[in-house]
């Protein structure tokens, strides 16, 4: 189920790319001669690159760093550090190095398939897309970038881009039931009749019967609210493999637009038992208890989601609703002004944060705030008109690695 490993990434900086090795790009060469107590430069960037693909982070960093003291201009030095960094999911470091990596060696695509990784595993598709886009551009045949763009296209929501990028890997990836559902769902929400009709029928095909066939037919049914039939595959799924991860997610989300309020925390529990650091669960726990008013439970989960992942903006407005309610207003205004710094469109987030003003006793810029939600939402309604379809239940089983 599994498409982007990470061991893809270390194979892209991997010494046999003779591109990122300083002894055949002459601009960022290590430096000749001894350096430290007379160690020859490319020995070092050989030991740090052993060490990273041996997974000794802490050793590959001090090789490279050694390098980068004596030549500040070693391209490869700082791609490998943003390797280390990525394995180490210290984005905001990988990004940095990666990006002097691509001033330097602006012509090696790996350093800009690995700048779109950093974006996609902090779910950054909008950022990765244009990494992607210039690899592609670059190398058109290239299956992992292609691949990855195509997702990012797809959880952009940007259908008719994701079904084009992803078609042309059919010859290589039509016996994957993760690309086929991507693939059908992106085609029916572009409008693309045939090729939705071959990818679902490619999906039965290799599929029918096993657990990951009904997780992805019950994702296809839950995505076109067909929660009746999702809720029997997903059931079907944990049937035919118990441990199938992400199943018992999918339940819950199936019980949760069901109004279904017991069974979904049930099903969200479960999750957490055995995908504990799951943002997402806890931001859904969140929505249970607040449905069913139990306001100290829900905050304490918004709370949880967002320890994992503080992008999370529907723990925030979360949040903000509860603390409204209770009339925490400080609190209620901090949540939502978070959740505005994430997503400044959403119309639900300036009206709340209206609400929340107003009885803060703040009634201009309430008032202000709640003409900024009817602006947004005029702007937007001719375009929602033309949707016939909601966006896609968040996906957690599509961004994951076999490891």
């Amino acid at each position: 189920m599994g498409w982007l490993l990470l061991a893809t990434v270390a194979a892209v900086m991997s010494p046999q790319n003779s591109s990122l090795t300083p002894a055949t790009e002459p601009r960022n060469r290590a430096p000749g001669g001894a350096s430290g107590a007379g160690a020859d430069p490319a020995q070092i960037f050989q030991a740090g690159q052993d060490a990273l693909n041996q997974g000794r982070l802490d050793e590959a960093e001090r090789d490279f760093r050694q390098i980068l003291a004596a030549n500040p201009n070693v391209g490869g030095a700082y791609a490998n550090l943003g390797v280390v960094y990525m394995r180490r999911k210290q984005w905001t470091k990988a990004l940095k190095e990666l990006r002097q990596a691509e001033h330097l060696m602006p012509q090696v695509a790996g350093v800009r398939v690995n700048i779109g990784l950093a974006y996609y595993r902090q779910d950054e598709f909008l950022k990765a897309i244009p990494a992607f886009e210039s690899v592609v551009r670059d190398q058109p045949d290239a299956l992992q970038p292609r691949h990855l763009l195509g997702l990012c296209y797809f959880f952009a929501e940007r259908w008719a881009d994701a079904a084009n990028t992803l078609e042309p890997l059919w010859p290589q990836e039509s016996g994957q039931l993760s690309y086929l559902y991507v693939l059908s769902i992106a085609a029916h929400r572009a409008g693309k009749k045939e090729l939705d009709e071959k990818a679902t029928l490619q999906l039965v095909k290799i599929g029918e019967g096993s657990a990951e066939f009904h997780l992805f037919m019950g994702k296809a049914h839950l995505n076109l609210e067909q929660y009746d039939l999702a809720l029997t595959d997903f059931q079907a799924a944990e049937e035919a493999n118990p441990s199938l991860t992400f199943v018992h997610f999918n339940l819950g989300l199936t019980y949760l637009k069901k109004q279904d309020y017991e069974n979904a925390r049930d099903e969200f529990l479960k999750d957490v038992a055995v995908e504990p650091d799951l943002a997402l669960n806890y931001d859904k726990l969140g929505d249970v208890y607040s449905f069913l008013e139990r306001n100290k439970d829900a905050e304490k989960n918004y709370r949880e989601a967002l320890q994992r992942d503080p992008r999370l903006v529907n723990s925030d407005v979360g949040i903000a609703k509860i603390c409204l309610r209770e009339q925490r207003y400080p609190q209620a205004l901090s949540a939502i002004e978070a959740a505005n710094k994430l997503d400044p469109g959403r119309t639900d987030i300036h009206y709340l944060r209206g609400q929340i003003l107003l009885h803060m006793g703040r009634k201009e810029e309430g008032k202000r705030e709640l003409e900024t939600s009817v602006r947004i939402d005029n702007e937007r309604r001719s375009e929602r008109e033309k949707q016939v379809e909601g966006g896609i239940v968040p996906s957690p089983e599509l961004l994951q690695d076999e490891q």
